[in-house]
């Protein structure tokens, strides 16, 4: 029995006879094109060639690619692990003929793999063509052995192929493998209607692009792109009736069953479902997507929330999916070694996803018994369903799979709803994208965009075509120096001029393989048919080139004094500061940080060589460079290495030595998502004025705090213990005073109409003492108070005095006069407020038998 692994070597070694070349898979997150999410088919990095915006290099291709499906059109997640052929990550085997052959050999090499090589039973075998394609039916006939009877007609649902809403298009033929048991049971009636006919092998005959409006242009060339999904081809090889009984899933379960101690016999759903989204996260966190809350990285969230739900069915209450990593690693890695070059990454970052998941997961399942306890119509509404999302981060599909376990439904327009309200609430924020509406003017045809911008910086292009979006011009040149945004590296600014002209180039950006030019200033119509000079801003250049080959080091530092799990997510390389976003799931400590400095700044002092050159991409990989993440890599690469530090695949401008840097800051580190961390830093002129300016900073310090920089430290930390002392004795006056507060108010005595407190506080200052009289004094509407302390040196009195007092003339500046002497000293103030000092605290017993005497023989004596 052939296993998954011969069976893909022999599809590919069989084309490889028919002089097709083996291009490796496109990773599954798509570089440059906007429309996918995931890449779904194999024709997709062969877009640009289908669409004639790229010559076909070479003219017939076979490979195996790895396709995600789990969003739009091609969304079979429901499905998944209930059968046994749906899947969210899949490998299809495909062979493409770019104007090159055409539907008679496609159709023939279709038939004779299947049944020469492979030795499918022709008795299972079925064919559907599209039913205006009677060219593929009579070839089918006539090139094959296959029965008449068995070719059969079908509409635009089921033999017209498009991969999304535009793009390349064509009627296709599909083969269909019957997989029951009783061959006599067998009819055509059940093909593209029933489980038991498997679609094997599609052939697609493109010669359509479908535009917006939904028309049909003529493609330039006629092309060929087949696919077969491997996992179906392996269930018929291996006398499967399901892909998850084949070798590529069963070493999976059996790791799903050792860890959780149960048994996938009964129950095979959590375990198939499992098996499937393992699959699909190690894949598409190998080739760069990250869990997030928006895009594809709410995809993959989704997908590791479902599985941690299945999960617990299994009862598993603790993160466990990541220990799934290393069976996938076994079973695929040395077909895609990605897989095990990021193994650690991938583990790490399923690891944390999970952990952040079980805090909320119980208490979003308890949520949801609750809700559905509560509901009378077998419907959740979807507010209800929204909290679930919101709250407790179930995705909706996670509800409506928990819904249907218990025969009931959510209301999707309730849900849908709720999340347009959240999003009108959040700010908005874009990002610039080229403009695909633009109306360009053909100069002349041929190719574009040679980039010379290597080895010059200046020189003489013919533009090939320009357009016009507001007051910015848009040329695309023959050739050109300056360098197209892309690997994080941003685009080269500089002049344009000519005959009579001369335009500012703001910034350059990719098209694909077309390099655009930002043009602002005005451009003549005259001289697009002439030769323009091309002149890139240098100094721009130069401490871009700084910065970019400061990120490589900085890359080398991170993963030798980190670890090797560190992946780059993200990255961005300007004049004027660079941008490191790196895969690491916890803060990067402040030592860590000056090791990394000091790794850095070591290797620009070492003044090593920077060396570039072109190899094979496979070359380049063997001989140990880095392939970076969100990165698009041809069959020729351009590696450039550093000492013996850094080797990593890199299409960007660099400088000629390390030293070349001159000087490597960290200026921030901060979290950007979970399990990722942002670095910024400075090189250059750009680090040393900055170290100079926190050098002016500390200096200023330094002038505050009188004293030396080697204590500023001390002194600072002194002052911080001062105001903590200070904090305390406070707080602890406060609640003194509060109870003072109540004591006070009870001892109100009254004389007459009027009301007279006099009495010893434990206020420890003047200031302590005013504070209570404030109170005092809202609460007295009529009448006065003295409010007496001993003081940590000399005793004192606050007295307060009622408006309506003031103007029978008694004042409290008077009274504060008096009562100061009858403690041996004096006193003064305001009508309404006044302070008393006295000199020895022994005599505030008399002073208070005074004060009352006095101020009761005055109250009384209003009367």
């Amino acid at each position: 029995m052939m296993k998954a692994s011969e069976i893909r070597q022999s599809f590919i070694s069989f084309f490889e006879g028919k002089n097709h070349q083996l291009v490796r898979s496109s990773s599954v997150v798509p570089v440059d094109d906007p429309t996918l999410l995931f890449t779904n088919a194999g024709m997709n990095q062969f877009k640009p060639i289908l669409l004639g915006e790229k010559a076909a290099n070479p003219p017939r291709a076979v490979n195996s690619q790895k396709c995600i499906r789990v969003s739009g059109k091609h969304n079979d997640l429901e499905e998944v692990g209930v059968d046994g052929f749906h899947h969210t990550f899949f490998e299809m085997l495909g062979n493409w003929s770019f104007g090159d052959y055409y539907k008679e050999d496609a159709i023939r090499w279709a038939w004779e793999y299947f049944t020469e090589v492979l030795k499918l039973d022709k008795n299972r075998l079925f064919v559907s063509v599209y039913k205006e394609d009677d060219e593929a039916l009579q070839l089918w006939e006539k090139l094959t052995d296959i029965e008449p009877k068995r070719i059969l007609k079908f509409g635009k649902k089921d033999n017209f192929w498009e991969m999304g809403e535009t793009g390349p298009c064509g009627p296709c033929s599909e083969i269909h493998y019957y997989m029951g048991e009783d061959l006599s049971k067998i009819n055509s009636s059940g093909v593209n209607v029933t489980d038991e006919y498997w679609e094997l092998w599609n052939l697609v005959f493109i010669q359509y692009n479908r535009l917006a409006d939904g028309t049909l242009e003529d493609l330039p060339s006629k092309h060929v792109d087949t696919g077969a999904g491997l996992e179906r081809i392996v269930s018929v090889i291996q006398g499967k009736s399901s892909n998850y009984d084949t070798d590529l899933f069963t070493p999976i379960i059996q790791s799903i069953e050792t860890l959780t101690g149960e048994s996938s016999g009964g129950n095979s759903v959590p375990f198939q479902v499992i098996a499937d989204h393992i699959r699909m996260l190690a894949f598409s966190i190998a080739d760069g997507a990250l869990p997030s809350n928006d895009g594809r990285g709410y995809v993959l969230r989704r997908i590791l929330r479902r599985a941690a739900r299945f999960g617990r069915i299994l009862d598993q209450h603790e993160p466990f999916l990541y220990q799934l990593v290393d069976t996938i690693v076994e079973i695929m890695g040395d077909v895609y070694p990605e897989l095990r070059e990021k193994q650690k990454h991938i583990e790490k970052v399923i690891q944390s996803e999970e952990k952040s998941f079980n805090t909320t997961l119980d208490r979003g399942i308890q949520h949801f018994e609750k809700c559905i306890a509560q509901i009378d119509d077998n419907i959740i509404p979807g507010a209800e369903a929204f909290k679930l999302y919101d709250t407790y981060g179930f995705p909706l599909d996670l509800t409506e799979l928990m819904a249907r376990e218990k025969d009931l439904t959510v209301e999707i327009k309730g849900f849908h709803d709720e999340m347009q309200k959240q999003k009108e609430r959040a700010k908005s924020a874009g990002n610039f994208k080229v403009n695909q509406s633009l109306e360009w003017n053909i100069v002349s045809k041929g190719p574009d965009s040679q980039f010379e911008g290597y080895d010059t910086l200046e020189g003489n292009y013919s533009i090939k075509r320009w357009a016009k979006s507001d007051d910015i011009t848009i040329l695309v040149l023959d050739a050109t120096p300056f360098y197209a945004e892309s690997g994080g590296q941003v685009g080269d600014t500089g002049l344009i001029s000519g005959d009579g002209f001369a335009v500012h180039v703001k910034d350059v950006k990719k098209d694909g393989d077309t390099f655009l030019h930002y043009c602002e200033g005005f451009i003549p119509e005259s001289v697009f048919s002439k030769k323009v000079y091309c002149k890139v801003d240098d100094m721009h250049r130069q401490a871009v080139r700084i910065n970019h080959s400061a990120t490589h080091l900085m890359h080398s530092a991170l993963k030798n004094i980190l670890g090797d799990h560190i992946q780059q997510a993200g990255s961005l390389v300007c004049g004027d500061y660079l941008r490191f976003d790196v895969t690491h799931f916890e803060k990067i400590t402040a030592e860590e940080l000056l090791n990394i400095e000091n790794y850095v700044n070591s290797k620009i002092r070492y003044n090593s060589d920077v060396s570039t050159e072109v190899k094979g991409y496979d070359e380049a990989k063997k001989s140990g460079a880095t392939a970076l993440f969100g990165e698009k890599y041809g069959d020729q690469v351009r590696v450039v290495r550093m000492g013996n530090y850094s080797h990593e695949l890199c299409g960007g401008t660099h400088v000629s030595r390390t030293g070349d840097i001159g000087l490597f800051k960290i200026i921030e580190e901060s979290s950007l998502a979970s399990g990722v961390r942002r670095l910024m830093a400075l090189t250059g002129e750009s680090a040393f004025e900055f170290i100079q300016n926190q050098n002016s900073k500390l200096n200023e310090i330094q002038q505050h705090l009188k004293c030396a920089q080697n204590e500023i430290i001390s002194r600072i930390d002194k002052l911080i213990d001062d105001k903590k002392s200070l904090e305390k004795k406070l707080k602890k006056r406060t609640e003194s005073n509060d109870g003072d507060l109540s004591v006070l108010l009870d001892s109100i005595k009254k004389i007459s109409d009027y009301s007279l407190l006099i009495s010893l506080t434990e206020a420890e200052s003047m200031d302590d003492a005013k504070l209570l009289a404030d109170v005092i004094s809202n609460k007295i509407k009529s009448g006065i108070a003295v409010l007496f302390f001993k003081g940590e040196k000399k005793p004192g009195a606050v007295v307060v005095v009622s408006s309506n007092l003031i103007k029978k003339s008694i004042k409290a500046g008077d009274l504060a006069k008096t009562i100061g002497g009858f403690m041996g000293g004096g006193g003064g103030g305001k009508p309404t407020l006044a302070t008393a000092g006295g000199r020895d605290e022994n005599m505030v017993p008399e002073a208070i038998t005074k004060t009352d005497e006095l101020l009761t023989r005055m109250l009384k004596e209003l009367n």
